[in-house]
């Protein structure tokens, strides 16, 4: 990978450890633009907003305890002259959730700005691993 992409991966690997690892999902407003929009397999309606979406991931920390988080194999394009990026990666995560073990593998792809000198995530779909 190149400066810049690491520099991406960087970011992402950083907001999913927020919610993943130290259970901190607040803190995402710190990574989530203010138009951010997401899309999961869980919600039937895309998730609009910066409020929204740190809501949406705050209800899964308080909901679930994740166990284990992996991301691999990871590909970020960047274009518009360097100044936004779409990654995209596979990942595995184990939790519990209403006391039933999850052990669930999946893809993400995200979109990313770059703005005053730091990268903002816009957009995020992700779904299950299809069989």
């Amino acid at each position: 990978m190149e400066r810049q992409q690491e520099e991406v991966w960087a970011v992402v690997q950083e907001l999913n450890k927020l919610w993943t690892v130290d259970a901190a999902p607040e803190r995402l407003v710190d990574y989530f633009a203010p138009e951010m929009v997401a899309i999961s397999p869980t919600e039937r309606f895309r998730v609009e907003g910066q409020a929204a979406c740190v809501a949406s991931w705050t209800g899964f920390v308080r909901a679930a305890r994740t166990s284990r988080w992996v991301e691999r194999n990871p590909w970020i394009q960047l274009v518009a002259q360097g100044q936004a990026a779409v990654v995209a990666y596979d990942f595995e995560i184990d939790y519990e959730m209403g006391g039933r073990r999850v052990e669930m593998s999946g893809r993400d792809l995200m979109t990313l700005v770059r703005r005053d000198g730091r990268w903002w995530l816009v957009a995020d779909h992700f779904s299950p691993m299809p069989s």
